[in-house]
């Protein structure tokens, strides 16, 4: 398309008037000592096998960390004292933990259409937290399946009553792959926490999930759902699959096995470690991540990788003799996966200084590489961070994509109480193929993208307790 030439000399002509009317928002210049020390933080991290170390003796060394469990303990004390070894003044906050156990837990098809005489068919599945079990010799029943909360009202009671509900809901591969896998994520998990109960109120005496998560491996993913009072399970993507295809020809029934079960209450920690800062003490940067994992794998990615890239945060700032104004607050939260008790805790202990927490960090999508943050911020705080995201660009973690919803899980109560929030915002792609699963191992971890993620982590961190003023709410 062209223009006339007096058009263009016209729209030139306006621009410097229009241009001051209207003029575009200008980053803010950081202190020049600041930039450089975010940079020599950066490439301190990027060099450092820090974070790797301290996930490889959480995973590896110590396990599984089931809240409640003694290996969660274990790690409690693990990550107090290598804070301590830094110099950071440590305490733990008691977080009363009703544990939950895993049992026994089979399942097999003992009725379908074209059975062979004295045949079944094995089910793939794992118990989900908090389920009520089934007697120890188990319980036998027809499947119905479904796809959706209004298919199985739609269904009533009269058909639903006294058998087990199989919710067949697939997990969106393709969103995941093109980059949205929380949207995947939050479409397919509300089946996992809500749907025990909405099948226990139409009288179902079990209910079972498709596994939330995007491998077709045979891998079953747990994970929380709420109490309802009946045994409840995920399967397998593909034996969800094999049901469905079976109980469209006929009658299906299944004998199930889920013995797990909640335990008594018992003592629990967050671990907290302040770096003082220099200059306002009292002013609070977090930087987090949640130390209990579930038991089936050893807690790589969710979430030893984060508690970890908030520990080197801590380390690189004491090897570097960097000095922040503002205490940098570690946190490995406890409870995460199992109700949030930990972070309800900080909340209630914490409530008097709130205001006083400049800004609150977590890392809880796995340890691929980092894209940048999403932040439940204000347009002026964005516009103030620019040059962190300048800092961040050498590696592509400098996006800063703002939310209005939440970010992560247990900074969610700060973020309500108008703390900025910032989640490191990890490619996402494969996380959910991993996640809750026994394949949740060490092995996943890339070291040099980890080694990205705790780069972000202490840049951004490191900036906030800098900042020459607070961060704008």
């Amino acid at each position: 398309m062209r223009f006339p030439t007096a058009v263009l000399f016209v729209l030139f002509s306006l621009c410097p008037l229009l241009c001051a009317q209207n003029p575009q928002p200008e980053s803010s210049a950081f202190p020049a000592q600041l930039t450089r020390d975010l940079v020599t933080l950066r490439d301190a991290a990027l060099a450092d096998d820090y974070a790797y170390q301290q996930v490889a003796h959480l995973t590896e060394n110590i396990g599984p960390r089931s809240a409640g469990s003694p290996q969660a303990e274990a790690a409690v004390q693990y990550v107090a004292d290598e804070m301590r070894k830094l110099g950071l003044d440590v305490h733990l906050e008691d977080v009363m933990i009703r544990r939950w156990m895993r049992g026994k837990e089979t399942a097999e098809l003992v009725e379908y259409p074209g059975q062979v005489p004295g045949t079944a068919q094995k089910i793939v599945l794992t118990a989900l937290g908090n389920n009520a079990p089934t007697p120890p010799d188990g319980i036998t029943g027809e499947v119905v399946v479904v796809n959706s909360f209004a298919q199985l009202q739609a269904l009533g009671r009269e058909k639903v009553a006294g058998k087990i509900v199989l919710f067949n809901v697939v997990f969106d591969q393709r969103k995941a792959a093109a980059g949205l896998p929380l949207d995947a994520y939050e479409e397919a998990v509300i089946y996992r926490g809500r749907g025990a109960k909405e099948a226990a109120r139409l009288g179902a005496i079990a209910s079972l999930v498709r596994s939330v998560g995007g491998a077709d491996f045979r891998i079953a993913h747990t994970g929380w759902n709420d109490d309802a009072g009946i045994p409840a399970g995920a399967v397998t993507s593909e034996d969800a699959r094999l049901i469905a295809d079976l109980a469209a020809q006929g009658n299906v029934r299944m004998q199930l096995v889920l013995t797990s079960r909640n335990g008594p209450e018992v003592l629990s920690h967050n671990v907290v470690a302040d770096l003082k800062g220099s200059e306002h003490p009292e002013e609070i940067v977090v930087v987090s991540g949640h130390l209990d994992s579930w038991d089936l794998g050893t807690g790589a990615i969710d979430d030893a990788a984060g508690v970890a890239v908030a520990m080197e945060t801590a380390e690189l700032v004491h090897r570097l003799q960097l000095h922040p104004k503002r205490t940098i607050r570690v946190i490995a939260w406890m409870d995460e996966e199992n109700g949030g008790r930990g972070r309800d805790v900080y909340a209630k202990v914490h409530a008097d200084t709130l205001a006083q927490h400049v800004a609150a960090i977590e890392s809880d999508l796995g340890a691929a590489h980092p894209l940048g943050f999403r932040a439940k911020i204000s347009a002026d705080a964005v516009r103030v961070l620019q040059p962190v995201q300048e800092v961040l660009t050498s590696f592509g973690a400098n996006l800063l994509q703002k939310s209005d919803e939440g970010t992560a899980a247990d900074i969610e109560p700060l973020s309500k109480a108008g703390v900025p929030a910032f989640a490191v915002l990890q490619d996402g792609r494969t996380y959910f193929k991993y996640h809750h699963t026994a394949a949740d191992t060490l092995d996943k971890i890339v070291p040099q993208e980890l080694r990205e993620n705790a780069a972000a982590m202490a840049v951004m961190g490191y900036a906030l307790a800098n900042l020459p003023s607070r961060l704008p709410r």
